[in-house]
C-alpha cells in the first residue's frame, strides 16, 4: 500500500468527490482527514487493541497464578501461568513495535498531507489566495496546524484502543466484585465531568496563542522579505522591536494556555490517584470479609495501576481534540475557498500575432513590437498588466483574517466569526462575478474571458514586481520545466545582463540558490527573474518595472539587448526609464489610467509636456531631436538623474560589471 508520501489529488483535474476535503465545519474536516488515512487508521486501531490485550489481561493472569499455583503450592500451574504471561507479553511487545511504526506513519501522512493540501490550494487559487487570506495564516495551516492533525491521528487510535481495554477491565472487575466494578466504571465519567469546565478557558487561550503565533509568522515573513530595505533606511531596530513585542505576547498566551492545560492534567492526576487509593481501600475490605481471594486482590491492584493510563489518555485526547478543532477552523478558512475562474462553455482560441486592446484604458498593443507603457501613477500601469494577464485587480478590502480579536469571547466571538465567514463568502461571489464577465481585453477581437484560462496564461506571461525565487540550482530557477538547451539558457542570461549572477554561484548552472534568493542583491534577484521570463519565450511578454533595482550601466545593457532578443514577438514593458524607453518601438502614455499619447520616445520628449513631466520628472525645454538610428548615449541630454534612484538600487550593484 503506497501511503507515504501521501498522494493528494484534491484541487486537481484527477480529484473525485472523496478526494476533496470536507470544509463544512471543523469536525467534518477532521473526520475527512481520518477517512483519508484509509485502511492505515483501521490497521493502527487493530494493532493498538492487540497491544493493549497483554496490559489488560496481565493483572488477571498474575492473580490466577497466585490463586491456583502459589497459594496451593502447585508448581506446574505456576509455571504454566508464567509461560502464558510471557507469551502474551511477547505478543504485546511485538504489537507495540508495529503500532509505533503505524502511528508515526499516520502522523506524517496527516502532517505532509496538510502541507500538500495547502500547496494544491495555493496553486489552484494563485494570486487570489493572497488577496483573501493573510500569508501568516496560510503558513500556519501548512506547518503547525498540520502537526496538530498528525497528533490527533496518533492519540485517536490510542484512545479508542484504551477505551476498549477500559471496558474489558471493567467487565472483568464487575464480574468479580459489583462494588469495585462500579467504582471502575464511574471513575472515567467523573474525571470527564470535573475536567470539562477547565477545557473552555484552555481552548480560548490556545486559540489566542494560535492567532498571535499566526500574526508573528506574518511579521517574520514581511521582515525577511524587506530586510534589505529596512537596513537601508535604518528601520530594522523598529521592526525587530515590534517582532520581539509580538513574540512576548505569544509567550504570554502560551503560558496561560499551559496553565489551564496543567490544571486539566492536575485534575486527571488527582482523580486517578484517588481512584487507586479507593480501589485499594475497597479491595482490602473485600479480602478481609472473605469476598475476594489474595490473587483477585493483587489483580485489582494491577487493574488500578493499569487504568491510570486510559484516564490520562482520555484527558490528552480532549486536549488535542480542542487544539485540532481550533486548527481545523483555520484550515477550512483556507482550503474552503473557491477559485473564481470558470471555463467558458464555448471556448474560443486566441488569434496569433493579433493586436491586443484594453477597453478600460484604450491601450492598443500592436503585435510583434517592443511597446513600453509610461504612467505617472505606477498603479495604473500595474493594473493594466493585471488586466493583460487576466488577474483580478488588487483589493485591500478583500483580505479577511480568521483571527478573532482577543477581547471577544463566547457569543460575541461566534458572531464575529460568522460575520467574517459571510465577508469571505461575499468576496468570493464578487470575484466569481468579475471573472465570469467579459474581461475587457481582447486579442484579435476575442475577449480573454472567452478563452480557457490556461490558454491565456500560456500565451501571455506577466512578470510583476514581486516575483518569487525558490531554492534550487540556477538552471532550475531559469528553466524550471527543463525545456531549454544550454545555448537558449545562456542567451536569456546574456539579455538580462546576469553574467555576474552566474559568476557569483559556485558551480555555474548547478550553483545552489537559497530560498527567496538570499545571498543575491535585489538587482541580481530582479535580473534572475527577468532571465526566467525571457527563457519562457511566450508570445506576449509583459514586464513590470524589470530594471527598477539595477544600476544605470546594467540597465543600459538590458535595454540594448531586450529588443533584439524579443524580435518578432510582442513585448510590453511598464516603465518610466529613458534608458529603456529609447529602445522601444512604441511608447504609450497613460494619464489618469487612459492612453492619451503614443509614439517614439524621442518624438514624445520633444512634443509632449505631459510625457516629459513623467519621464524627465518636471517641465524642461524639449531637447534637440537626435537621429533615431544613432546608438544611444546615456550621457546625452535626454538622459536624466532621478534623485530617488539610490533607493531602488541595491548596495554594491553599481560595482558589479559584466
Amino acid at each position: 500500500m503506497r501511503d507515504f508520501p501521501p498522494e493528494i489529488r484534491a484541487f486537481t483535474d484527477r480529484a473525485t468527490s472523496r478526494d476533496e476535503p470536507d470544509t463544512r465545519s471543523p469536525r467534518t474536516f477532521l473526520w475527512w482527514m481520518v477517512r483519508q488515512q484509509g485502511t492505515l487508521f483501521v490497521a493502527g486501531l487493530v494493532v493498538a487493541v492487540v497491544w493493549m490485550v497483554p496490559q489488560a489481561l496481565g493483572p488477571w493472569m498474575v492473580g490466577r497464578a497466585i490463586d491456583t499455583g502459589i497459594v496451593t503450592g502447585d508448581t506446574t500451574a505456576t509455571i504454566r501461568w508464567v509461560l502464558i504471561l510471557g507469551a502474551v507479553t511477547a505478543v504485546g511487545a511485538l504489537s507495540g513495535t508495529v503500532y509505533h511504526t503505524i502511528i508515526v506513519r499516520e502522523w506524517l501522512i496527516a502532517l505532509y498531507g496538510t502541507t500538500k493540501l495547502v500547496t494544491r490550494k495555493a496553486l489552484q487559487l494563485g494570486h487570489v489566495l493572497t488577496r483573501r487570506t493573510p500569508t501568516g495564516e496560510v503558513l500556519s495551516v501548512s506547518g503547525s496546524d498540520g502537526d496538530q492533525f498528525g497528533a490527533l491521528m496518533e492519540v485517536s487510535t490510542r484512545a479508542i484502543s484504551q477505551l476498549v481495554a477500559y471496558l474489558a477491565v471493567a467487565a472483568i472487575v464487575l464480574s468479580t466484585s459489583v462494588r469495585m466494578g462500579l467504582l471502575v466504571l464511574l471513575s472515567a465519567p467523573l474525571l470527564v465531568m470535573l475536567g470539562t469546565p477547565l477545557l473552555r478557558p484552555m481552548q480560548r487561550w490556545q486559540g489566542i496563542e494560535r492567532s498571535r503565533n499566526s500574526e508573528l509568522t506574518s511579521m517574520a515573513t514581511d521582515i525577511v522579505a524587506g530586510l534589505r530595505i529596512l537596513r537601508g533606511i535604518g528601520g530594522e531596530g523598529t521592526f525587530g522591536g515590534n517582532y520581539a513585542e509580538q513574540s512576548q505576547r505569544v509567550r504570554h498566551s502560551g503560558v496561560l494556555a499551559g496553565t489551564w492545560l496543567a490544571a486539566v492534567e492536575a485534575v486527571g492526576v488527582l482523580l486517578s490517584g484517588g481512584f487507586v487509593v479507593a480501589l485499594m481501600w475497597l479491595g482490602t475490605r473485600e479480602v478481609a470479609q472473605g469476598r475476594l481471594t489474595l490473587g483477585q486482590f493483587v489483580s485489582f491492584l494491577g487493574y488500578g495501576l493499569f487504568l491510570l493510563h486510559p484516564m490520562r489518555t482520555f484527558v490528552e485526547f480532549a486536549q488535542k481534540w480542542i487544539r485540532s478543532v481550533v486548527s481545523a477552523r483555520k484550515a477550512i478558512a483556507v482550503l474552503g475557498q473557491r477559485p473564481p475562474w470558470v471555463e467558458p462553455e464555448q471556448p474560443r482560441a486566441l488569434p496569433e500575432m493579433a493586436p491586443i486592446v484594453d477597453e478600460a484604458s484604450g491601450t492598443v498593443i500592436e503585435p510583434g513590437l517592443l511597446t513600453m507603457v509610461v504612467s505617472a501613477v505606477p498603479d495604473d500601469s500595474a493594473a493594466l498588466a493585471d488586466r493583460l494577464g487576466r488577474y483580478l485587480p488588487s483589493d485591500e478590502g478583500a483580505l479577511v483574517s480568521e483571527e478573532i480579536p482577543e477581547e471577544l469571547k463566547g457569543r460575541a466571538a461566534r458572531r464575529e466569526r460568522s460575520q467574517r465567514a459571510r465577508a469571505r463568502e461575499a468576496q468570493a461571489r464578487r470575484d466569481e462575478e468579475r471573472a465570469r464577465q467579459a474581461w475587457g481585453v481582447t486579442v484579435g477581437g476575442v475577449d480573454l474571458a472567452a478563452a480557457p484560462l490556461d490558454a491565456v496564461r500560456g500565451r501571455i506571461l506577466v512578470s510583476d514586481t514581486s516575483p518569487q525565487v525558490f531554492a534550487g540550482t540556477l538552471r532550475d530557477a531559469i528553466d524550471p520545466l527543463g525545456h531549454l538547451t544550454r545555448s537558449q539558457a545562456e542567451l536569456a542570461l546574456h539579455t538580462a545582463a546576469g553574467e555576474d549572477v552566474f559568476d557569483a554561484l559556485p558551480g555555474g548552472w548547478q550553483g545552489r540558490l537559497d530560498e527567496r534568493g538570499r545571498g543575491l542583491s535585489g538587482g541580481q534577484r530582479q535580473r534572475l527573474v527577468l532571465m526566467r521570463a525571457l527563457a519562457a519565450d511566450p508570445e506576449v511578454l509583459v514586464l513590470v518595472e524589470p530594471t527598477s533595482a539595477v544600476d544605470a550601466h546594467t540597465e543600459a545593457r538590458i535595454a540594448e539587448r531586450l529588443g533584439p532578443h524579443r524580435a518578432g514577438r510582442t513585448t510590453i514593458v511598464m516603465t518610466a526609464s529613458p534608458l529603456l524607453l529609447h529602445h522601444a518601438d512604441e511608447v504609450i502614455l497613460l494619464d489618469a489610467g487612459k492612453a492619451t499619447t503614443r509614439g517614439r520616445h524621442v518624438d514624445l520628449v520633444a512634443s509632449s509636456a505631459a510625457y516629459r513631466s513623467v519621464v524627465v520628472r518636471g517641465e524642461v525645454q524639449p531637447p534637440a531631436r537626435p537621429d533615431p538610428n544613432e546608438p544611444y548615449d546615456p550621457n546625452h541630454s535626454y538622459d536624466h538623474h532621478d534623485p530617488y534612484d539610490h533607493l531602488s538600487e541595491e548596495p554594491g550593484d553599481e560595482h558589479r560589471r559584466h
